[in-house]
């Protein structure tokens, strides 16, 4: 993926170079969803796309998946709290979905947390079906909804 600058806001992959960056955004946001080392795998892996939009110097959104066959699993979507709801999350996504079909990807996947509405949301504004469930699957027993769709 080239870089792409819009308006100081610079949209690239990230790379083993980002993982301290990862990391913080990370903590932020979803509590250290990722160890370090599982940070590192997933950055040096050319078959796992990870996405990052940034701003002088600031990493503000992550979005990463893993091709499977001809499937994008997305396992990381995360936005800097104090720029959600401003549509990072729609774009990094978007990119993140496009950069899955150059790839070969004909169907993307993902769960998220059954009690994040704005995410439910969103997945569904992007055309994402729910396919399921899986119970207690995030830390304190949470559970997630699975989402598909057809690329």
């Amino acid at each position: 993926m080239n870089t792409l600058h819009l308006n100081a806001i610079i949209v690239r992959s990230l790379g083993p170079h980002d993982y301290l960056n990862c990391i913080k955004l990370d903590n932020e946001t979803l509590g250290g969803l990722w160890s370090e080392s599982q940070w590192i795998q997933e950055l040096e892996d050319m078959n796992r796309p990870c996405i990052g939009i940034w701003t002088k110097g600031k990493l503000l959104a992550i979005g990463c998946g893993w091709m499977v066959a001809d499937e994008l699993h997305i396992t990381m979507i995360t936005v800097a709290i104090h720029r959600q709801r401003a549509g990072l999350g729609y774009q990094i996504i978007s990119i993140l979905l496009n950069q899955g079909r150059i790839l070969g990807a004909k169907h993307a996947t993902l769960e998220v947390n059954a009690k994040n509405h704005v995410a439910i949301q969103l997945y569904k504004k992007i055309g994402f079906l729910i396919a399921g469930d899986r119970s207690a699957y995030y830390k304190k027993n949470e559970n997630a909804i699975i989402h598909w769709l057809k690329l």
